[in-house]
């Protein structure tokens, strides 16, 4: 058994390189300064109708409601699920490793692939809309294996993107959010893992057994207020420590473009290891590039496919630009990454305690508990949405019941190695998506230009809401 292990952990490494090297965070930053420039920086001309479309909408009265349509879900819906599953613990333990390995620079960069990720997941959005169909149940279903079926013809490529999805979910998706909920609660309340392992299986159940209209009204209250709570205890903590804000922005600009090393050598980093590491825990912190939020996007009650893509541009900035920045700016200026001894999560921690003294430990703690479980709820989603796709209603109910099962698993196992392939799946996964995304991008322009035409010049033209069959796309849609 062991040997079998080890057998799978060095090819896993090998595979797992591979897809995570420096070509894939190239293909990843590539695709969204192409995307970019396609739609003419939509993210930077229109932000201020971005945020008047989707979050301040939230404040409208009427803008969020659904219309008659029962299976659909709201806009902010699609959002907060998605959010549910990208705002996670990479946001408080990823930003602190960023960090710790490739300096304060990494925020830098970090900002970065968030700027060009923000239209990557634009664009991914765009396509879920446009290529979604209603299922036999009345329900919008769609995700990068529909618009890479339907506008590439390539349903072997569909498949292989569902299948990794579908294996991220029970590693990443559910076996590592239990394994991080249990060790949190274990070592700050001592309640042992078993106990928070059957605690959070009969809570999901209730939930996940509900469909996705209990999951989404589930995640769109419970979203705001794990966000609201953790967005307030950084900002006190910078707050505290705002003398140190001027020096702790400076560190992030000049470390971006340093080519000393930092520790004597112990540990170097120049701009390349900047820049990886910003990269990378953008990307795993977002999920840009990766394809997995259309699938809950997809399900929403919009008929533009540009309206539920500006949600996306929202999605990133909010996860990264906003959420991991605080954890970043409370770590930096508190001094908690020069502290001997200290990583990962208890680099945060620190950084917590120095303001709120031992009570700062639970805030991380319970801080940890609520993103891993929004993970959790929200990848079920997703996992539910691509059995479906594999093997219809009947292969989805199964596919929940192995999703609790390997659930528990989580809280009782040590799961390394689960976090490792998690990785490499979700590497995995980008591929076909970027595959789908880069030769679908002149559909994406189209549609942009179109709704550019209709909406903010108010020209009048047919307007492009759906894929039909008789779409004259096949590989690359004419002009």
């Amino acid at each position: 058994m062991q040997t079998l292990i080890e057998w799978i952990e060095k090819a896993n490494t090998a595979v797992h390189d591979a897809v995570w090297g420096v070509p894939m965070l190239v293909l990843l930053l590539a695709t969204g300064i192409y995307l970019t420039a396609g739609t003419r920086f939509l993210q930077i001309t229109k932000f201020r109708y971005v945020l008047k479309n989707t979050i301040l909408s939230v404040f409208q009265n009427g803008k969020t409601k659904k219309s008659k349509d029962k299976n659909a879900i709201t806009p902010f819906q699609a959002l907060a699920t998605a959010l549910a599953a990208t705002v996670g613990t990479g946001n408080i333990v990823g930003v602190a490793t960023a960090i710790a390995a490739g300096g304060a620079g990494a925020i830098f960069w970090m900002w970065v692939s968030a700027f060009f990720g923000m239209m990557t997941k634009y664009a991914e959005i765009v396509l879920g809309i446009y290529f979604r169909h209603k299922s036999a149940q009345g329900e919008w279903v769609g995700g990068p294996m529909y618009y890479i079926e339907k506008g590439l013809r390539q349903k072997w490529l569909a498949v292989l993107f569902a299948v990794f999805c579908l294996f991220a979910s029970f590693g990443i998706g559910s076996i590592a959010q239990v394994n991080g909920i249990a060790t949190a609660l274990q070592s700050s309340f001592h309640i042992p893992g078993f106990v928070t392992g059957v605690a959070v299986c009969v809570l999901v159940a209730v939930i996940l057994l509900g469909g996705i209209q209990r999951i989404v009204g589930v995640t769109e209250k419970f979203v705001p207020v794990m966000a609201a709570l953790y967005i307030l205890g950084s900002l006190t903590v910078i707050l505290v420590n705002v003398k140190h804000l001027p020096s702790a922005m400076t560190e992030i600009f000049q470390s971006a473009f340093s080519l000393r090393s930092a520790g004597g050598g112990i540990m170097g980093y120049g701009i390349a290891s900047a820049m990886r590491y910003g990269f990378a825990r953008g990307v795993f912190s977002n999920e840009a590039g990766l394809g997995s939020s259309v699938l809950v996007h997809a399900s929403a009650d919009v008929r533009e496919p540009v309206r539920q893509g500006l949600w996306g541009i929202f999605e990133v900035f909010f996860d990264t630009i906003v959420i991991c920045t605080l954890t970043a700016l409370a770590i930096l200026t508190t001094g908690a990454h020069r502290v001997a001894g200290l990583e990962g999560v208890n680099v945060t921690i620190w950084a917590f305690q120095s303001v709120f003294g031992a009570f700062g430990g639970y805030i991380v703690s319970v801080g940890i508990v609520l993103f891993a479980f929004s993970t959790l709820l929200g990848w079920s989603v997703y996992g539910c949405r691509v059995s479906e796709y594999l093997g219809g209603r009947t292969f989805m109910q199964i596919y929940k019941g192995i999703f609790l099962a390997v659930s528990f698993i989580g809280s009782v196992s040590s799961i390394r190695l689960v976090w490792e392939l998690s990785d490499t799946f979700n590497g995995l996964m980008a591929l076909p998506n970027l595959v789908g995304v880069l030769l679908l991008s002149p559909l994406v322009f189209r549609i942009t230009e179109n709704y550019r035409m209709r909406i903010f010049r108010g020209q009048s033209v047919p307007p492009m809401l759906s894929f039909q069959q008789n779409d004259p796309f096949t590989i690359l849609p004419k002009h």
